[in-house]
């Protein structure tokens, strides 16, 4: 019955899409149906066969071998310090080497190498845009923020839908620094599985939603400029670790601030509805909210609510305070629930990131700025719905 739900779940996701198009006309259908399959096919390639589950097992060993020689420079810089499990020495810090790492892969031009191959790839074979395919394939390797930096001179040239599509691939994506702390904290073989499916669940969400009809003189790529990340080998590393120092702030401080409030929040609702004689917290709502989305997931009957808390986290607050609440109930969930729900918190879509963004666009194009901040609630909209197919599908094979 679960796995029926889930294939209700992809049936009502891409329905809602498509009522919701905004020019039906001009999809691709036949691009999307060859995503669909390519999901379906990653899905049971990574789950179902003992090849795809030892790639897995293989580039976790690596993630897991990085992250150790990584932390040697935290263990340096805190030596003395028990550790333990501290957050932010175990998990957000190492954000800083693999963000020096990637920067000096960029430098180097193997990821945008990488990057062009799969790109091009995804255009040739489903007829979507070049541009397109690239940033989402760009997406995956760096942060929201970055991924845009990189596409900047080819921002002017982009009408409404096709800037639609270009942020929601930004938000429905994490970058390859931030994944080595959710494998971390998850099951490496769900986070890495997510990674993929994302990439196709905001093309997919997207071409719906918002379908483009480009022409030949719209679809120039503009050539990778490598000094974006440094005019040296050096100077990509160090500019990497600053960045990557930067993001770690910035969530430690977001999560300083959320986690805060949430608590606050909760106090309030606690007391409020206890005096009426049943006390609830803001992540019981969620789970009420969004009981039904997980219901379609796949996700069993007796864990839709705990689910759903967690997925109202993760959309209201970020990833990382809705990872240490799944951490903290995974026990009493069946795994089928953890990897479900693994999948669909392994994105960026979630309300801070709508400013975020907004702002790295504005930054870049003030005329696409102000563009992009009309349709930030429809962006995170589209985001969940791709998060929510991502897991749907990967449900189909859990």
């Amino acid at each position: 019955m679960q796995y029926v739900m889930s294939i209700i779940g992809i049936l009502v996701v891409l329905g809602l899409c498509f009522a919701l198009s905004n020019n039906k006309s001009k999809i691709n259908f036949r691009a999307i149906a060859i995503m669909i399959g390519f999901q379906i096919l990653i899905g049971w390639f990574m789950f179902g066969t003992k090849i795809g589950q030892q790639i897995i097992i293989f580039i976790s060993k690596v993630f897991n071998k990085l992250i150790k020689l990584g932390t040697t420079g935290v263990d340096f810089l805190f030596n003395g310090i028990q550790r333990d499990f501290v957050f932010f020495l175990n998990v957000l810090l190492i954000i800083v080497f693999f963000s020096a790492l990637l920067s000096i892969f960029s430098y180097l031009g193997v990821l945008p190498f990488i990057v062009r191959v799969v790109g091009g790839a995804i255009s040739k074979i489903t007829g979507l845009p070049r541009v397109e395919s690239f940033h989402a394939v760009n997406s995956v390797f760096f942060g929201s923020s970055e991924a845009l930096i990189v596409i900047k001179n080819d921002l002017q040239h982009f009408n409404k839908n096709r800037m639609f599509i270009i942020c929601c691939s930004a938000m429905s994506s994490v970058s390859a620094s931030v994944t080595a702390s959710y494998v971390m904290m998850l099951d490496a073989k769900y986070v890495l599985a997510a990674l993929p499916l994302n990439l196709f669940s905001s093309l997919i969400v997207c071409s719906l939603l918002t379908p483009v009809d480009t022409k030949k003189e719209d679809e120039v790529v503009q050539k990778f400029d490598r000094t974006l990340f440094g005019d040296s080998f050096i100077g990509a590393m160090i500019n990497g670790a600053l960045d990557g120092l930067k993001v770690a702030g910035i969530v430690a401080a977001l999560m300083i601030a959320f986690i805060g409030v949430m608590e606050v929040v909760n106090y309030v609702i606690s007391a409020a509805s206890g005096a009426m004689g049943h006390a609830i917290t803001l992540q019981q709502i969620f789970g009420y909210v969004l009981a039904p989305f997980a219901f379609l997931m796949g996700i069993p009957a007796q864990d839709i609510i705990p689910a759903g808390g967690i997925m109202g986290t993760k959309i209201v607050l970020n990833e990382f305070v809705a990872i240490l609440d799944l951490k903290g109930v995974a026990a009493t969930l069946s795994p089928r629930t953890v990897g479900i729900v693994t999948v669909f918190l392994i994105s960026f879509a979630s309300i801070s990131q709508i400013g975020a963004i907004v702002g790295t666009i504005r930054a870049l194009s003030e005329k696409q700025g102000s563009v992009v901040s009309k349709f930030g609630w429809k962006m995170l909209f589209a985001s969940t719905l791709a998060s929510i197919l991502s897991a749907t599908i990967a449900g189909l094979f859990i």
